[in-house]
């Protein structure tokens, strides 16, 4: 059964074939539409839904498993929750990078696999939690002049640079934060009929 990643991201296109996982790329075009009203939780999922179903529309009734995934910062303020998606330019990375700085956070990703032939999918996330220590303003100067935020929920990438704000996960896998829990991705299309690598082998 052929195996679709519905995502452009270098990081989760790496972190599949990581496991010798066979798969091809379609990124999606879905337009994500946000409800404010989901938990930073369900948004995540509804989010890689959406992404999943836009590129099984494609395939319908192949025999095809789509992956889709999408992933979400959120940070708890007096006010509830605020979510932090990409940064759409310097200015508001930067201000992302202030509201982190010492917090512990939450990264969310949702994952959805879609059986193209049967239109099912099964969904679910996994969410780590982020501790960060205070970032300098100098530190955020120079990790926006990087522009390793770029493309990047809540404007980091703990695989990268990032790491040195970050003093510990809890929870959830590093792997997560990066972009995709490949565990979690593997046993969704284990349960959808697909014979995939076992990581622990």
């Amino acid at each position: 059964m052929r195996i679709i990643l519905a995502s452009a991201s270098p990081r989760r296109r790496d972190l599949l074939a990581r496991v010798g996982l066979d798969f091809d790329v379609e990124p999606s075009g879905a337009e994500e539409r946000v409800d404010p009203a989901l938990t930073p939780e369900r948004l995540a999922e509804q989010l890689a839904e959406q992404k999943a179903r836009a590129v099984a529309a494609a395939h319908a009734g192949e025999p095809a498993l789509v992956i889709g995934s999408d992933t979400v910062v959120a940070v708890d303020l007096a006010d509830g929750p605020r979510v932090l998606g990409k940064p759409q330019g310097p200015g508001e990375a930067r201000e992302m990078l202030a509201l982190l700085s010492g917090s512990r956070h939450r990264v969310i990703t949702g994952v959805c696999v879609i059986d193209a032939t049967l239109g099912t999918a099964l969904v679910e996330h996994e969410r780590t939690w982020v501790s960060m220590r205070p970032i300098q303003p100098a530190e955020i100067d120079a990790y926006v002049a990087s522009g390793e935020w770029r493309d990047k929920a809540g404007g980091y990438a703990i695989q990268e640079n990032a790491d040195a704000f970050v003093t510990g996960l809890e929870e959830g896998g590093f792997d997560n934060v990066v972009g995709l829990p490949v565990t979690r991705t593997l046993a969704l299309l284990r349960r959808s009929g697909a014979r995939v690598p076992d990581p622990a082998e």
